[in-house]
């Protein structure tokens, strides 16, 4: 069954993803069952993205790949969606848009780690492109350090159940605009605004 690469997926899509006022970060294309494939796109933006923009933006997208004609004969579901809450945090937008909220992070083998723990939980302050402040020390203890983005192997999102102190949220600089607040119950955190359209994708 013919299936376009990720990358092919990527290309064709990006322009548009990116003209809409989103930013592409994932392709990912795979079966779905013997004969259907599944392609799933997620997007993010600055501000928290509304289900009819999504939907919106799914049903051009369906468009492209149909006159595209990779997937030959072949059906297939597409989903575009935005990112979960506990998605990793691999770029310098995804920790600018995370500021407010709990990570786990783990930092890579050899960095220097704060206070000496190379695997913590944080709540993410103001981010550059090559930097991030870190805020430690939870409701009891908060306080701010800065560590090289360069020097973090992996950092996770992580859900919360209670509000952070004010002193935490203070030293973060406040929730990024249109993000949930920590705390938010769970289905208001999940920032999953997904919609699926069928098609055979096939060439008219």
């Amino acid at each position: 069954m013919p299936m376009p690469t990720e990358e092919r997926v990527s290309q064709l899509v990006a322009a548009l993803v990116e003209g809409r006022g989103f930013d592409l970060d994932g392709v990912a294309v795979s079966a779905a069952g013997r004969d259907q494939a599944r392609v799933v796109i997620t997007v993010d933006s600055e501000a928290a993205a509304d289900l009819d923009a999504v939907a919106d933006l799914s049903g051009i997208i369906s468009e492209i790949l149909d006159d595209a004609g990779d997937f030959g004969e072949t059906p297939y579901l597409l989903e575009v969606t935005t990112p979960g809450i506990e998605r990793p945090l691999t770029l310098p937008r995804h920790w600018r848009r995370a500021r407010g909220r709990k990570v786990r992070i783990t930092m890579r083998a050899g960095a220097e780690a704060p206070e000496g723990v190379p695997k913590f939980d944080a709540r993410v302050g103001e981010a550059t492109d090559t930097e991030v402040a870190l805020v430690l020390g939870g409701r009891q203890k908060p306080h701010r350090v800065r560590v090289p983005l360069a020097d973090i192997e992996r950092a996770v999102v992580q859900v919360e159940f209670s509000a952070p102190g004010e002193a935490e949220m203070d030293l973060a600089g406040g929730v990024a605009p249109g993000r949930p607040a920590p705390g938010a119950p769970v289905q208001d955190m999940q920032g999953d605004n997904t919609t699926a359209a069928s098609t055979e994708g096939t060439v008219a």
